[in-house]
């Protein structure tokens, strides 16, 4: 008897290390922050997402766009918008720097900035957040959990 109720508290202390997820916290643009594109600071229009290329973002995590309110803003907007820099109906806008917004939901976000040309000059950013983060950190929790079970099956038989 022992043996059957370490065997279901070993599996539940699995299952739990598994679904567990520390969210990140991304500085949008790192030390650039969120400021307009130009010729001499940055001149690539596609900089913001250039950096989202090689993240992994998930749901719970963090966005940090850093700006001086008053200098600038963010706004989430639908991908229409965003492709055609369309400043006038967006989803919510931010004014107040920085912003911290949370990926709540897996799928695609925008975001522009509405003051004058700069999102025209590249000042946009798209993310894909995924839902299922079991990556390959995932993967040995899971193979614990399955060797587990199995070695104390084998006490059990």
């Amino acid at each position: 008897m022992a043996s059957v109720i370490f065997v279901v508290l070993g599996a539940a202390a699995m299952l739990q290390m598994q679904s567990t997820y520390a969210e990140t916290t991304y500085i949008v643009g790192d030390s650039t922050g969120w400021t307009r594109p130009t010729a001499t600071l940055f001149p690539n229009t596609n900089f913001y997402n250039d950096w989202a290329t090689n993240k992994f973002f998930r749901v719970g995590d963090v966005l940090v766009f850093n700006f001086a309110t008053g200098q600038d803003d963010v706004a989430q907007v639908t991908e229409t918008d965003y492709r055609s820099c369309t400043t006038t109906n967006p989803i919510r806008t931010y004014n107040d720097g920085p912003v911290k917004f949370t990926l709540k939901d897996a799928g695609d976000y925008y975001f522009i900035s509405t003051f004058s040309d700069h999102c025209s000059a590249g000042q946009k950013l798209h993310t894909s957040v995924n839902r299922d983060f079991n990556s390959a950190s995932s993967l040995v929790p899971t193979l614990s959990l399955i060797l587990f079970v199995s070695i104390s099956l084998l006490f059990l038989l």
